[in-house]
């Protein structure tokens, strides 16, 4: 425990157990639900989470553990490289056709976008999102 944490509190890392839309990113960030979070999140059927993917190892299958565990609930995973797009390398691409998950990187404003949209359809959709400054 470090000596900025009282005594008897236990830190967790960060979630939100639900489905949210996204209602802003920046500043390193997301907003959703009412909370704000610095910091990359990924959001799958079960809620939000802290995504700590460095971005050199963010395109690489460890950083989709838990998209991976959720896969028979994901139909469509968008993936907000930052300010710009990253291609998927085809090995990820083909470990998600595997998991019969339709993966599609852009950028994290495009990938915020149609996220919202999609969620607000009601449909099968995940995101992992990079923050952008």
């Amino acid at each position: 425990m470090s000596a900025a944490t009282p005594r008897g509190v236990e830190m967790r890392g960060a979630r939100f157990p639900g489905r949210a839309s996204i209602d802003a990113y920046g500043n390193g960030g997301f907003r959703f639900a009412g909370m704000s979070h610095r910091g990359g999140i990924v959001s799958v059927p079960s809620g939000i989470y802290a995504w700590d993917a460095p971005v050199s190892e963010a395109l690489e299958e460890a950083a989709f553990a838990r998209v991976l565990a959720e896969a028979d609930a994901i139909d469509i995973l968008l993936i907000g490289t930052g300010k710009a797009l990253v291609a998927l390398p085809r090995a990820l691409r083909e470990r998600f056709r595997a998991a019969n998950i339709i993966a599609d990187s852009m950028s994290t404003g495009a990938a915020v976008r149609t996220f919202n949209v999609i969620l607000a359809e009601d449909r099968a959709v995940a995101a992992a999102l990079l923050p952008v400054d």
